[in-house]
């Protein structure tokens, strides 16, 4: 009997000292983003750190407080990044707290002078999860993080926090993760990309305009460096073509003159390489799902499909043509090419110039299916071919 009791005093003392370390949630500073900025006159970085406000950061159907809530924002600005956040640490009480950090946000400066230094940085830092998502921007990242979502929701749920869910991303660029732009960024062929996010004024309004984050486009990257910025309708593009879950919207023409509006589905694209030479040869086959959403001419099926088929071939050598011009491998070919050939790929290794160029594209071809009309009416025998 006294050794039980023995026993169980001494399993008490241990669970009691595991959870002596735990503290409350209001005894922390919880920091949910990041933003980072580089002064090149005076080469210091500038650290932002959005804070979670808890008071009103659940959606509730009660009554909601009358009075705004305010946004946390701290700043400082150091030599290295690190100097410039732990100047926060002395000026914040509850201490802050970096386990929770969903976004990293890199102005445009940082992503032109000092994004290979940030980066690694960021990726080695033990306090920061790899799940985090990272963005970048021209905006001053203070007035992007003044910004609250829709009536009056907390930032938390503007597109800054957007997760890579399951949901179809509608004409809308995804997030992108630092574990799988990291995976990327450190290719020898292909690119890596990041979305930027803007402020759009116009589109909301409420007693007054009601400004809103949007994702505008990618930033690309390629063998570790900044190339360019590519268009928001160039970067929906591209993540229809490459990623899963996402459809876009599309009006086709005829002679200039619009027809119908489709929304396609996720494609699947395959590449085909020519075998034995010494840079990526190769040819596109694209299968895409189509949904009819208006009839604005009456047309025949058959040339719809054509039309559709004509509008997509075209857009993809546009968009990889335009890539070429910029040395940048916008439809990243090169990935899967040095994986599948690696001898050809040391002896293009030997070579200084980049490895595509409009030749390397050798055909296109397109294969669509409509399968829903939205109760617009086709005969049967218009889809014998």
């Amino acid at each position: 009997m006294r050794r039980k009791l023995v026993l169980t005093f001494i399993i008490g003392c241990i669970m009691l000292t595991g959870c002596s370390g735990l503290k409350n949630i209001q005894d922390l500073t919880y920091i949910v983003a990041i933003g980072l900025d580089y002064d090149e006159e005076k080469q210091e970085y500038t650290a932002y750190l959005q804070g979670l406000n808890f008071a009103n950061v659940a959606k509730q159907e009660g009554a909601k407080p009358i009075e705004p809530i305010p946004i946390f924002i701290a700043s400082a600005s150091g030599e290295t990044l690190n100097l410039a956040v732990s100047k926060l640490y002395k000026k914040s009480e509850p201490p802050i707290f970096f386990g929770h950090v969903e976004t990293l946000v890199l102005s445009k400066r940082v992503v032109k002078h000092r994004f290979r230094e940030v980066i690694e940085e960021v990726g080695r830092n033990r306090s920061l999860r790899h799940t985090m998502r990272v963005i970048t921007t021209e905006e001053k990242l203070r007035d992007i993080f003044n910004i609250k979502a829709l009536f009056n929701y907390p930032a938390v749920y503007t597109v800054l926090y957007k997760k890579n869910t399951d949901d179809v991303f509608q004409d809308e660029i995804k997030p992108v993760k630092l574990m799988h732009f990291l995976r990327e960024f450190y290719e020898p062929m292909g690119i890596a990309k990041l979305p930027s996010v803007k402020i759009d004024h116009d589109s909301w309004k409420a007693d007054k305009n009601y400004p809103v984050l949007y994702f505008d486009g990618f930033a690309i990257f390629q063998k570790q460096k900044f190339m360019n910025d590519l268009s928001m309708n160039d970067a929906v593009y591209i993540n229809w073509l490459k990623e899963k879950r996402v459809s876009i919207d599309q009006r086709i023409e005829e002679d200039e003159q619009l027809v119908a509006a489709m929304k396609l589905s996720s494609p699947k694209m395959k590449i085909k390489y020519v075998k034995g030479e010494t840079s990526p040869k190769f040819s596109i086959e694209i299968f895409a799902q189509a949904d009819l959403l208006e009839k604005i001419k009456d047309i025949p099926i058959k040339n719809l499909i054509k039309l559709i088929e004509e509008d997509i071939k075209t857009k993809v050598l546009r968009i990889y043509n335009e890539g070429v011009e910029k040395n940048t491998d916008v439809l990243n070919v090169g990935e899967k090419w040095y994986r599948e050939h690696p001898q050809q790929y040391k002896k293009l290794m030997k070579t200084s110039n980049f490895y595509l160029d409009k030749n390397s594209l050798k055909n296109v071809k397109v294969d669509v299916q409509i399968f829903h009309f939205n109760s617009y009416k086709y005969e049967q025998k218009s889809f014998d071919k």
